[in-house]
């Protein structure tokens, strides 16, 4: 079976090693003291040090970006990151990052779809709904996608992984399934983050839920202790994983660690 693995940098930063094709996610360089801006005059402090810079990143096919905040996409990125990338993200995130002279920044609305292929592989990237803040709150955040990459090629099974974004739990996010399929792995932004004292990312309840209703064969949690307004740490998901008869398997990933994506290698 081919390795496909996730390299975990920090907050929902990761390299995806995908059959020919590596991609980024939520690119986040900053260093241990630097503030994110959230928008609205916002800010959260970093509390960890990213395990790579851009500098150090392999080469790549791509970026998926859930959507444009200090905390996924900051002025590191925007300064060091090769403009000439495809960046996969919201209309609105796309907007700002061809302004910044990203020119290959693809807009995508829910359930749009981008393919990549290379070597007799296709990589489809479909962007599916998210839900960052509720209703009342829903101007103090930008919009936010969640993505399902699926991996194929000749007599190969599909590979579906679904990185979240930074949704809170909605009983909808069930449709991710139905239109996309049976989830191998499900790469879950938790961190319970606070804004105001609104939820706006999942907190260990919310991410336990997620799993309840996807039933993925493998789930990876990241952001989850990266800032300070982040206010529910991965030892609050692993005790609710170990009080709940969740489906799949738990694999935890520290920074600068690589796991697998198949739900049968070995031990997380």
């Amino acid at each position: 079976m081919q390795e496909n693995t996730l390299e975990f940098v920090g907050t929902a930063t990761s390299i995806l090693r995908l059959g020919p094709f590596t991609l980024l996610t939520d690119p986040n360089f900053l260093h241990r003291g630097q503030r994110a801006y959230l928008g609205k005059g916002l800010f959260s402090q970093r509390r960890t040090e990213p395990a790579l810079q851009p500098a150090q990143l392999p080469r790549l096919d791509g970026i998926v970006l859930s959507h444009l905040h200090g905390d996924h996409f900051d002025r590191i990125a925007r300064r060091e990151l090769d403009r000439s990338l495809p960046v996969f993200t919201t209309p609105e995130s796309s907007r700002r990052l061809r302004d910044w002279g990203f020119a290959q920044s693809q807009p995508m609305t829910a359930w749009d779809q981008q393919t990549l292929e290379a070597d007799g592989a296709r990589l489809q990237i479909t962007s599916v709904p998210g839900e960052h803040a509720p209703r009342f709150a829903r101007g103090l955040l930008p919009p936010v996608m969640g993505s399902v990459l699926t991996l194929d090629g000749d007599g190969v099974r599909p590979l579906r992984i679904y990185l979240t974004g930074d949704t809170l739990y909605r009983p909808w996010l069930g449709e991710v399934v139905d239109r996309c399929g049976p989830i191998d792995a499900l790469v879950v932004h938790l961190g319970g983050t606070r804004i105001l004292g609104i939820l706006v990312t999942m907190d260990a309840a919310q991410g336990a839920d997620l799993v309840a209703l996807v039933q993925p064969q493998l789930t990876v949690p990241v952001h989850y202790d990266d800032y300070t307004v982040f206010r529910s740490p991965l030892a609050d998901f692993e005790s609710v994983w170990a009080r709940r008869d969740l489906p799949g398997r738990l694999r935890t990933v520290g920074r600068g660690q690589t796991v697998s994506l198949h739900s049968a290698a070995g031990p997380g």
